[in-house]
């Protein structure tokens, strides 16, 4: 059943991007019948897309595939360029990364999933390839829960109510009354581990950055799990994350955490109701 949008919707817009969409590390190059299934058009109609776009300079074909071009990077630019929180955070994650010795990023939340907008990378080889623009579902990472948890109560249902869970291995969230759980962990504790939900061998930890009432992102370290137990990574990893996103906060125009019994709450509204 065809998506239902307001009487303004321009459909061979959104049909356009959904192309461009198709395009991903795991299939840079698409024939014509292939991007047809992906975006559920006729081949005619996707052929014609393709050579439109391929025109305008975001595709090149060599007559059997596509693929895209420098110049699609034009799109993201725009908005990282006016974006001034990674250009804040990016010494910062630079320090954390060399302290840690690990991929030190800066994820915000965009729709349901949490997009990659800076990324210091580990000398370490992960399995996950991580850089700008890499995105995930928030439900299935420690930075997605993280923000998950700072939302509305109402958008939060919201999204919940939409939610699709699945399984990426073993060890992944099964369930929603899993999954509340474990955002409400992340709101209470002020921080989120997630291991091997996403990728076997691999764990993320995240902290919120809190500018005001707002998160305005999340901080994170991809680590594997061999090289520290989880009590471990408590203990050491996430006191740095936490320093490091209050030193972004702060940056990006944030007022200062409150410190509560010696303990810095990153959360102010929490700071707030407990003084």
């Amino acid at each position: 059943m065809e998506e239902e949008h307001p009487a303004y919707f321009v459909k061979s817009v959104g049909k356009a991007f959904d192309v461009l969409r198709a395009f991903t590390s795991d299939t840079p190059r698409l024939t014509v019948s292939q991007i047809a299934a992906a975006t559920d058009i006729t081949r005619a109609s996707a052929r014609r897309f393709l050579l439109t776009l391929a025109d305008l300079g975001y595709l090149r074909t060599d007559g059997q595939s596509f693929e895209l071009t420098a110049r699609s990077l034009e799109l993201g630019s725009s908005f990282l360029s006016t974006l001034s929180l990674p250009r804040v955070a990016e010494p910062h994650l630079k320090l954390l990364a060399s302290e840690l010795g690990e991929t030190a990023s800066l994820c915000v939340l965009d729709g349901a999933d949490v997009a990659y907008v800076a990324c210091v990378p580990s000398p370490r080889l992960l399995n996950v390839s991580i850089s700008v623009g890499t995105r995930f579902p928030a439900w299935a990472t420690s930075m997605g829960r993280v923000l998950l948890a700072a939302l509305p109560a109402g958008s939060l249902e919201a999204y919940y109510e939409s939610v699709h869970l699945q399984r990426y291995t073993e060890h992944s969230v099964g369930s929603l009354e899993a999954l509340k759980d474990e955002v409400s962990l992340a709101r209470s504790q002020g921080w989120s581990m997630v291991s091997q939900e996403l990728e076997n061998g691999l764990r993320g930890v995240a902290v919120p950055i809190w500018c005001g009432d707002e998160a305005v992102g999340a901080v994170n370290v991809s680590l594997q799990t061999h090289r520290s137990s989880q009590d471990v990574i408590e203990q050491t990893v996430v006191p740095l994350l936490q320093e490091t996103a209050r030193e972004i906060g702060l940056d990006y125009q944030g007022r200062p955490a409150k410190r509560l019994g010696g303990v810095d709450v990153l959360r102010p509204e929490m700071a707030d109701m407990q003084t």
